[in-house]
């Protein structure tokens, strides 16, 4: 791709876009290029190199080290389609450190989320809002509320290492055996783009999911997710896709 520099977009975001679609396509698997590879390349400054190259190791797609070639990351969170997901389990599984920033977490009410339950709108819910990130990359922006008398043992865990599904079993309530997902395509809004490090706008992925358990909702979680780290998939046979309704 030519830089185009009687465009309106500044260079560096033209290099940003154009190192994106080439990390995407596979083109790095024996190397990240140097600084001095990309400036010859793409006849651009220093400058202009090294704010595209901030963003994508902000973004945790490629490691630099000092006297040594920077190596791309596998980065990608895979999510299998009509199972009980722990994002914890699947950034553990690939090798990934995974934590947590926690926003807020305590007895709350909010009136939607209540309704999502089947409970009053009023009543008291144990509520966890948390930045989750993947080897210190903020990967998803994740708000989940139960009813206070599930989860209110939970007032007062640290969550920045641990799993919700985790923490409810070692306190021995049961953990949701199943439920309900949608997910759709948005949009970061400013001030959720600026959290999870990416420009804005940026794509997204927002799961909107109702637990249960033995069929009772439990569980109402919403977690946006960045659409460059996340991926679904689902198994095929003879009989078509196998995916839970």
């Amino acid at each position: 791709m030519a830089l185009d520099r009687t465009s309106g977009q500044p260079l560096w975001a033209q290099l940003h876009t154009d190192l994106l679609r080439r990390l995407e396509a596979g083109e790095f698997t024996d190397g990240f290029p140097a600084e001095g590879e990309l400036r010859e390349h793409y006849g651009v400054s220093r400058h202009t190199v090294r704010e595209a190259l901030r963003r994508i190791r902000a973004a945790g797609l490629v490691r630099s080290g000092r006297g040594r070639r920077s190596e791309v990351l596998a980065t990608t969170i895979e999510q299998p389609l009509g199972s009980l997901y722990s994002m914890f389990a699947e950034v553990e599984a690939q090798g990934l450190a995974q934590t947590s920033t926690v926003l807020t977490c305590g007895i709350t009410t909010h009136p939607q989320a209540a309704a999502s339950l089947g409970l009053e709108v009023d009543a008291e819910l144990f509520g966890l809002e948390r930045l989750r990130l993947a080897d210190g990359v903020p990967l998803a922006h994740d708000c989940v509320w139960m009813p206070a008398r599930v989860a209110g043992p939970l007032v007062g865990t640290d969550f920045s290492r641990t799993a919700l599904y985790q923490e409810l079993e070692r306190h021995g309530v049961p953990r949701p055996d199943g439920g309900r997902e949608r997910i759709t395509a948005t949009l970061l809004d400013p001030d959720l783009a600026q959290q999870l490090q990416v420009p804005s706008p940026a794509a997204a992925l927002l799961i909107e999911r109702t637990g249960t358990l033995a069929g009772e909702p439990v569980e109402c979680r919403r977690t946006t997710v960045r659409a460059d780290r996340y991926a679904l998939t689902m198994s095929f046979g003879p009989d078509g896709y196998q995916v839970g309704r």
